[in-house]
């Protein structure tokens, strides 16, 4: 369970905390470096949002995950910073799997492309623990448990074709607030849930 803490304020957070929640999800770099360096250290921070490649920098030494990398490019910045740290950086590969042309992610030719290049086989310090995907923003379940089936597809076939032998490939993270039981229910491992643990509305910081 991936508490969202985008928006909300630390106390919001250190309430979760206390409850015993210690994963959070953050999907801006600068609010995600300014939690970390207040709140306990033992807290596992995932970046969930659409990253660019110059705010990797920023998070390299600390990040637990990183959901969203849908390009080579952006996987060499996430390896160039980990090896500044000495670490390796687990990722998931993001795909596009709603109908809505908004949302990010590669299809599994390019997945295909990125994982067969000489620049990822030579790469040390970063390692793909898995997949990431989003649903379309729809009222039609049979829609959003279609898109959660296919995205569990292209795990099970880069699990056979490229990570056999890997026991680290095995996140699928789907699911938000709204349609997490029927993500659930296709195989999600990961889960990314804000306004259902935090409330809708934003807190004002007090």
């Amino acid at each position: 369970l991936v508490a969202v803490s985008k928006t909300k304020p630390v106390e919001a957070i250190e309430e979760a905390y206390k409850a015993g929640q210690r994963v959070f999800g953050e999907n801006r770099v600068q609010e995600l470096a300014e939690k970390y360096e207040v709140l306990p250290k033992d807290i596992e921070w995932h970046m969930i949002g659409h990253l660019q490649t110059n705010k990797v920098k920023y998070m390299a030494a600390f990040v637990s995950l990183i959901h969203g990398v849908e390009s080579l490019k952006l996987l060499e910045t996430i390896d160039k910073e980990g090896k500044k740290h000495d670490r390796v950086i687990p990722c998931l590969l993001q795909f596009h799997i709603a109908s809505e042309e908004t949302k990010f992610g590669l299809d599994m030719e390019e997945a295909k492309v990125l994982l067969e290049s000489d620049d990822y086989k030579q790469m040390k310090n970063v390692k793909i623990v898995g997949v990431m995907g989003m649903a379309t923003n729809t009222d039609d379940e049979g829609q959003v448990r279609r898109e959660f089936h296919h995205l569990k597809e292209i795990f099970d076939e880069l699990k056979a074709t490229y990570f056999a032998e890997n026991p680290e490939f095995k996140e699928l993270s789907m699911g938000m607030s709204g349609d997490y039981r029927i993500a659930v229910e296709e195989g999600s491992t990961m889960v990314r849930v804000g306004s259902a643990i935090f409330g809708a509305r934003n807190y004002a910081n007090v």
